[in-house]
C-alpha cells in the first residue's frame, strides 16, 4: 500500500495567498501521495496581504504529526523582527524527522527560530541584505531558485515555491511522477535550484527573435554533441548575439542549459529503463560514463547507481 506523506503548511499573519495555494496544488496534484494540511499558530483565521482573511481547520497541534512542514510567505513590512512566542510554540512542534521547508520570506521565521544556523540557505532577492544583517550565522546564497542543506529546504520568491514542491515530488516519487504533476498544473516540469532567481531580460521585446525553437531543436538532439556554434546557427544568430539573448531568456548560458536538460533527461532514463550508465550517457549526450556519474553527483549529490536503486525500489 502506498504511503501517504503529511505535509503540513503554516500560515502566518499577512500570508500571501497564491504562495499558501502552492503546496496543496502542486502536491495534491500527486495522485493521492500526499495529505496537505493547512494550519495557523492557533487554529483562527489569519489575515492575508489582500483584503480578506483566510479560515483553516486545523491548530499548530498537526504540526507534531507532519512528515513534511512548510512556512509560506508575507511581505516585507510583515516579517518579524524578533519571533512572536506563539510562532515559536508552533515551530517547537516540528518533529526531529521531519522536512522542513520554506518558501520566499518564510525562510526569515526559520531563521529567527535558530533553524538554519550553520546552513546554506536562500530567500527572496530584494530582502537578502536585511536577512544577512539580521542572521550572520546562515549562509545566503540570494541568486537561486532554492537550497537544500540536509532537512530543510528554503526557496525564492513566489513562483519558485512552485518548484520547490516539485522537488519534493521528484525527490520522493521520481521524475515521472514529477513531470505528471507539472503536466497537470501546466508548470515548467524542472528548474534546477542553482537556476538564477531573476534574469535580465525576461519578457523579450515584442517581435524580437526568441531562442525558444533553438531550444525545442535541441532537446530533440541531446545524444549529438552540440556546439555553441551549431545553436547559434540554428537560430541564425551570431554567437555573441545568440548567447546574450539565450541567457536573456533562460537565465543560463547554453552550456550549462545544455548540461541541465541532459541530467533531466538522464535521470528519467536512470528510472525508468534498463539501460547502462554508459548507454544512457551516450543517450543523453555525455562524452562517457564518467562524465555522466560527474554531472549527476555535481547536481543531485549521489551516483547514477544509487539515484538508479533509489528510485527503481520506489517505484
Amino acid at each position: 500500500m502506498q504511503r501517504v506523506e503529511r505535509v503540513v503548511v503554516l500560515a502566518l499573519d499577512g500570508v500571501y495567498p497564491f504562495e499558501l495555494g502552492i503546496p496543496s496544488r502542486i502536491l495534491g496534484a500527486a495522485r493521492g501521495r500526499y495529505e496537505v494540511l493547512t494550519c495557523t499558530v492557533d487554529g483562527r483565521p489569519v489575515r492575508t496581504n489582500a483584503d480578506f482573511s483566510v479560515t483553516v481547520e486545523h491548530g499548530p497541534e498537526v504540526i507534531g504529526t507532519a512528515d513534511t512542514v512548510i512556512i509560506t510567505s508575507m511581505p516585507e513590512d510583515r516579517i518579524p523582527g524578533e519571533l512572536p512566542e506563539p510562532v515559536a510554540a508552533a515551530l517547537a512542534r516540528i518533529p526531529a524527522h521531519a522536512r522542513v521547508v520554506s518558501i520566499c520570506t518564510g525562510a526569515f521565521v526559520l531563521a529567527a527560530a535558530g533553524l538554519l544556523d550553520g546552513r546554506r540557505a536562500t530567500t527572496h532577492w530584494h530582502v537578502a541584505e536585511r536577512f544577512r544583517r539580521a542572521f550572520p550565522r546562515v549562509t545566503l546564497d540570494p541568486d537561486v531558485l532554492f537550497v537544500e542543506d540536509g532537512r530543510f529546504l528554503t526557496s525564492a520568491g513566489a513562483a519558485s515555491g512552485v518548484d520547490i514542491c516539485l522537488h519534493l515530488v521528484r525527490q520522493d516519487h521520481g521524475s515521472a511522477v514529477a513531470n505528471f504533476v507539472a503536466r497537470c498544473c501546466v508548470v515548467p516540469p524542472f528548474r534546477e535550484g542553482g537556476q538564477a532567481q531573476y534574469i535580465v531580460q525576461p519578457v523579450p521585446e515584442y517581435a524580437a527573435v526568441s531562442t525558444a525553437a533553438t531550444r525545442a531543436w535541441a532537446l530533440e538532439r541531446l545524444g549529438e554533441p552540440l556546439t555553441l556554434a551549431e545553436l547559434a546557427a540554428h537560430a541564425r544568430m551570431s554567437l555573441r548575439t545568440f548567447a546574450r539573448r539565450f541567457n536573456d531568456e533562460v537565465g543560463l548560458s547554453p552550456g550549462r542549459w545544455l548540461i541541465q536538460q541532459r541530467v533531466a533527461r538522464a535521470r528519467d532514463l536512470l528510472e525508468s529503463s534498463a539501460l547502462t550508465v554508459d548507454q544512457i550517457a551516450a543517450e543523453v549526450g555525455f562524452a562517457t560514463g564518467a562524465s555522466l556519474r560527474q554531472h549527476l553527483h555535481a547536481a543531485i549529490g549521489i551516483s547514477p547507481q544509487a539515484y538508479r536503486r533509489t528510485f527503481q525500489t520506489a517505484r
